[in-house]
């Protein structure tokens, strides 16, 4: 498993274990249902915009190494 689908995986368990905690934390809440469910909407739109950053990210982090790799291997090509 390369670094990138390292970094990937640990991203993606991070945002589950949010989202899994944060769901039972919120189900054992003493608050109204309409509260909880407003309260869950705004968490899961957080949740949503933040994996959607590291998605982002790890496209922009993918470029830069591809980009790299082609540079060495043009350099290689030319030696």
């Amino acid at each position: 498993m390369s670094e990138t689908e390292k970094g990937a995986a640990f991203a993606m368990g991070i945002l589950a274990g949010t989202a899994i905690g944060l769901a039972v934390g919120l189900l054992y809440a003493p608050r109204p249902g309409t509260e909880t469910r407003e309260m869950l909407k705004e968490k899961t739109d957080d949740a949503r915009h933040k994996a959607a950053d590291i998605v982002q990210e790890a496209r922009e982090r993918a470029k830069k190494i591809v980009e790299d790799a082609r540079g060495k291997a043009a350099e290689i090509n030319q030696q």
